[in-house]
């Protein structure tokens, strides 16, 4: 995609990140074998049910894949600061490296990132400036593909006409009731939590404040509103055309935004 690749060599993070990828997998392969293809093979759906499940599968899929190897904003070892904004650069405590005003020093990747927000280990990377857009589309992928995993689950016992059975001797059709409870408790479980994170996250971008700022005591003034919110998507997403905040596959161009239009860390 015209990216560096940012790998972060962290074996927690290889463990929550393979985690999701599993409860992925279990899902895109199993909902569709036992009642996706079979209820349209019945006729009891449309092939375009069939066809929105795996889109929302890939895009989820991809948000995660992209925001884990994506740059979040790494300074380079000597940056270049342009003269007119020098007074609105810093020196890092941590790395003794200049660095520009709400950045922050991660220290499980070990270095200063532009705008950062948190280092979340689901996708072993740290949420930055470059990066944030590839995280809210995959917190948003991934509650409509548990949403729409459960409705399923519902639909399948509660409103599809039976299916007639055919294939009794395959394995996820005689064990088909405990897969499907699997399938259902894994959808809640993350449906819960990453609601709650996609809110946080929205309401960080309205009011123009990262996470980290929202937790130091220093920027109490950062949460009040400061630009509109179309501004704010749209510096975080790097365009200005909405339909574009929901398509993973492709390159952001970042919008030219001051460092210090906001106190910092």
């Amino acid at each position: 995609m015209g990216q560096q690749i940012h790998f972060v060599v962290d074996p927690q993070g290889w463990c929550c990140m393979g985690l999701i990828i599993l409860v992925w997998l279990y899902n895109t392969v199993f909902i569709p074998k036992v009642i996706l293809f079979p209820h349209y093979e019945e006729g009891n759906i449309s092939v375009v049910a069939v066809l929105c499940y795996y889109f929302c599968s890939l895009f989820c899929i991809g948000s995660l894949l992209r925001a884990s190897v994506a740059d979040p904003g790494k300074l380079p070892e000597n940056p270049k600061i342009p003269i007119t904004e020098r007074e609105y650069w810093e020196l890092c405590n941590k790395c003794n490296m200049m660095r520009p005003k709400r950045s922050h020093h991660c220290s499980r990747c070990g270095h200063c990132v532009r705008r950062m927000d948190h280092h979340c280990p689901w996708i072993n990377n740290c949420v930055g400036e470059d990066n944030h857009w590839l995280f809210l589309q995959l917190c948003f992928y991934t509650q409509i593909l548990s949403s729409y995993t459960l409705i399923l689950d519902f639909c399948h016992y509660y409103y599809f006409l039976p299916l007639k059975k055919e294939n009794w001797d395959v394995f996820i059709f005689r064990h088909e009731l405990a897969l499907l409870r699997i399938s259902a408790f894994m959808g809640l479980i993350i449906l819960g939590g990453i609601s709650r994170l996609f809110y946080t996250q929205l309401m960080g971008i309205f009011t123009d404040t990262t996470g980290i700022e929202k937790m130091s005591s220093c920027c109490e003034d950062v949460s009040r509103p400061r630009k509109p919110w179309q501004q704010t998507f749209s510096e975080v997403f790097g365009t200005h055309w909405k339909i574009l905040w929901f398509i993973p596959f492709r390159q952001r161009q970042p919008l030219r935004v001051p460092y210090h239009f906001a106190n910092h860390v």
